[in-house]
């Protein structure tokens, strides 16, 4: 389902994928986020590294009465306080998705997926 804004000179729809794709540029900054992780449930729960063109993998969105629930699937650096880094992203994503988009975001949900040392 897409997002709508209204505005006086019509209706704005916005794709989730556009979501997905700004929200993950937004993770990445974030400290302590290595990269997005896309887990093989085929292959028996193994998790790969995403790269940044294939950021939208690992982000689930869903837009229900116009309200964004975005699910989150990181791979984090080692040493670093997950709860910290899962607080920071939370509520950088939290605000500039809504300051993009205009609509609320009702749920960030943060499945952390694995640790990778950093060189």
């Amino acid at each position: 389902m897409k997002g709508t804004i209204a505005s006086k000179l019509g209706e704005i729809q916005i794709d989730p994928d556009v979501i997905a794709t700004y929200a993950g540029t937004t993770a990445i900054e974030c400290f302590g986020i290595v990269g997005m992780a896309k887990v093989s449930y085929q292959s028996g729960g193994l998790v790969k590294l995403l790269k940044r063109e294939s950021l939208t993998k690992g982000i689930m969105v869903k837009i229900e009465n116009n309200e964004i629930s975005l699910d989150f699937h990181v791979i984090v650096a080692y040493g670093v306080s997950i709860r910290a880094v899962a607080d920071n992203l939370i509520e950088n994503v939290r605000y500039k998705v809504t300051e993009y988009t205009g609509m609320k975001v009702k749920d960030v949900n943060i499945f952390v997926e694995g640790v990778r040392v950093i060189d």
